[in-house]
């Protein structure tokens, strides 16, 4: 970035990211600096990260989300910090936004950003995925990430505006990845929800995943979508069903 500009971190979690980090590093190359925190990939994402010049940090244990990305937070050295998914992308419409946004000196502490979201090779405009915004962007010392395990937020402590130029998001390639997530997410809540004493039924966790469909499908017009919108709300349900199942061994254990 520029020499009279804010300058800009941009912080990434990474486990076995092999396949999708080169691109997520190339789109924010721009950035003064990337800080990497990764948990152990048995792949070559950190070989990676090191040679297109990100800073890297090993981790043995495993947090959660919230408490990951505070750990990258936490190497950050910049006014402003960015906060990416391995499988996301900055276009360089939004990285001119960003940039706009930063040297604004009447602007917000941070911003949310539209984020578009790729399900099996179709970016899906309707499912309750677009436009799912997500605040990425903000001033160092003014937030910092919830503690949970999965779905984490960012808590800010001052004024938060919008951008309009999505950031892209390329996830779920095929069914193999998305069922493997399914099982990983389903757990990581079905323990969030555990923690916080709910609990669960058979009749709840039919309901709940009912529901999870309908308001996909239905009143998210997720029928817009053709077929991959149908399969996403499928595997809504499906992702919802098993966290309140696993919840209702977990209480039963």
């Amino acid at each position: 970035m520029g020499q009279d500009m804010a300058k800009l971190s941009v912080i990434i979690i990474t486990k076995n990211e092999a396949d999708n980090i080169r691109a997520c590093l190339d789109s924010v190359s721009w950035a003064d600096e990337i800080v990497v925190v990764d948990s152990g990939s048995s792949d070559d994402t950190v070989g990676i990260c090191k040679a297109m010049g990100a800073q890297v940090h090993i981790t043995t244990d495993w947090p959660g989300f919230g408490m990951q990305k505070n750990r990258a937070l936490s190497h950050a050295t910049a006014e402003w910090v960015l906060s990416l998914d391995a499988d996301e992308r900055v276009t360089s419409e939004l990285r001119s936004e960003i940039e706009s946004a930063l040297n604004d000196p009447h602007g917000h502490d941070a911003f949310r950003i539209p984020r578009q979201s790729s399900f099996c090779g179709r970016y899906m405009r309707h499912s309750g995925w677009y436009p799912d915004y997500v605040t990425r962007l903000f001033r160092r010392g003014t937030a910092r990430f919830s503690d949970d395990l999965v779905h984490e937020s960012l808590i800010v402590d001052g004024t938060v505006g919008t951008l309009r130029q999505p950031l892209l998001h390329e996830t779920f390639h095929d069914l193999e990845e998305l069922l493997t997530k399914i099982n990983q997410y389903s757990t990581a809540g079905a323990r969030m929800l555990s923690e916080k004493n709910k609990t669960a039924s058979l009749k709840k966790a039919i309901g709940h995943a009912a529901w999870a469909f309908f308001r996909t499908y239905f009143l998210r017009a997720g029928f817009l979508d053709g077929r991959e919108g149908f399969m996403l709300a499928v595997s809504t349900a499906e992702s919802t069903y098993y966290r309140y199942a696993k919840l209702l061994l977990l209480t039963k254990q």
